[in-house]
């Protein structure tokens, strides 16, 4: 099997949603002084790629540790909307959705990852094409941008009040174009929180 990672590294000059602490990653032993090496990370949850659990947006939704981790896993189903500024549900009429997909949206914003515009111009999801994968029963909607929507977040809403999880910042989703079939792994950390960092692979055949 073929594996492609869709995930950025954490380091120390990744950007951050507007308003959120700024990452620090620092090594604080080192194996000449102490025998061993050690990092240090403080950073918010939405920090690189990452997954939004319910309780990010639902009051009394469910913690990141209290999804099963059946969900995590599932067939991929890549949307190409480069080009889109709205992802509109025009885009899912040839696409047949089940119930457990893991639905990635390629916009090609992540090329945008370290730019000072990543934050202000991405293409944002229409309420339609939120609703639609509701409808199909979606584990899963991936992103290579910072969020699905703008303040109020009517779309993080949609999704995440029926159980839709959200992966954010992905990563060289171009790689899985003209892959007929592939599976996705998401396994966020078991954090008691509303999101987690995600390490997200695209496994397919040779």
């Amino acid at each position: 099997m073929k594996l492609v990672d869709l995930t950025h590294t954490v380091d120390a000059s990744m950007p951050v949603y507007p308003g959120d602490p700024t990452p620090e990653l620092k090594q604080t032993a080192f194996i000449g002084e102490h025998g061993y090496n050690e990092y240090c990370l403080h950073a918010g949850m939405h920090v690189g790629t990452h997954m939004d659990a319910p309780l990010h947006m639902i009051p009394n939704g469910a913690f990141m540790s209290e999804i099963p981790p059946t969900q995590f896993f599932g067939p991929g189903r890549l949307i190409d909307a480069r080009g889109r500024k709205l992802v509109t549900d025009d885009l899912l009429e040839k696409v047949q959705l089940a119930k457990g997909d893991i639905v990635l949206v390629l916009t090609g914003w992540y090329k945008h990852f370290r730019s000072s515009d990543y934050y202000e111009a991405f293409p944002e999801i229409a309420p339609e094409f939120a609703q639609r994968l509701v409808a199909a029963g979606v584990s899963i909607l991936g992103l290579d941008t910072p969020t699905p929507d703008k303040p109020p977040f009517p779309i993080h809403k949609i999704l995440l009040s029926k159980n839709v999880l959200i992966i954010e910042n992905l990563n060289d989703l171009e790689l899985l174009l003209g892959v007929d079939e592939f599976e996705v792994i998401a396994a966020p950390v078991k954090f008691r929180s509303e999101a987690a960092p995600v390490r997200v692979i695209a496994r397919m055949p040779n």
